[in-house]
């Protein structure tokens, strides 16, 4: 079971994590986890160009190291990237340590200050100490859960999922890997068109 939207209670609960950016400009922020792949994240970033649209790719390690190429077409095309661990790590499931080295294996390759957890699972005590190892470290969930990864849910309500739920500052979550492939080929143009048409600016994280 996943929520599409966010709760307030569990923002209350990680008040130290970011979940939304308000604004009063329309921006929303988003996001693409698990690439960089062949295929989906070329898909991804032809999509956004059409738009103009600007997001923000939280990598794999792995994928980075295995697809280098794809990885410098993310940066060169002006998205931002941040962290999604080395091996796609579940922080509820990992030791504190193991998690901490994974991610730092992943920070040599990206180098960046914005983290999000694979899942959204991760502990405190992994927030505390990577913070403590990754100077000015962000957090970064969301409050827009697309579903593109649900290979039950149907394109046409992943489609709903994201319009329905999406307002200015929300911070959108879709997965640039072939399992979620089939949701996010419908999904990604019509949303970018449908939130164009509405006034909306894509921003980074």
């Amino acid at each position: 079971m996943y929520l599409i939207k966010t709760p307030f209670w569990l923002r209350l609960l990680y008040p130290t994590l970011t979940w939304r950016k308000l604004n009063d400009t329309k921006t929303i922020f988003i996001t693409f986890d698990d690439g960089p792949i062949p295929n989906v994240t070329p898909f991804v970033l032809n999509s956004l160009k059409e738009y103009n649209a600007k997001a923000t790719f939280f990598c794999i390690g792995d994928n980075i190291r295995k697809h280098p190429d794809i990885f410098s077409e993310v940066a060169e095309a002006g998205h931002a990237i941040g962290n999604h661990t080395f091996n796609h790590l579940r922080g509820w499931d990992t030791d504190d340590d193991v998690y901490v080295d994974n991610a730092l294996q992943c920070h040599q390759l990206v180098a960046s200050h914005l983290f999000r957890p694979p899942h959204g699972r991760i502990k405190k005590s992994q927030i505390r100490k990577l913070c403590a190892v990754i100077p000015d470290l962000e957090i970064i969930m969301w409050d827009v859960l697309s579903g593109d990864f649900d290979q039950q849910l149907s394109p046409e309500n992943c489609l709903k999922n994201v319009l329905r739920t999406t307002e200015p500052g929300s911070i959108v979550v879709f997965h640039d890997s072939l399992k979620a492939f089939d949701r996010l080929q419908y999904t990604l143009p019509r949303a970018l068109a449908a939130w164009k048409e509405k006034g909306y600016q894509f921003g980074t994280l």
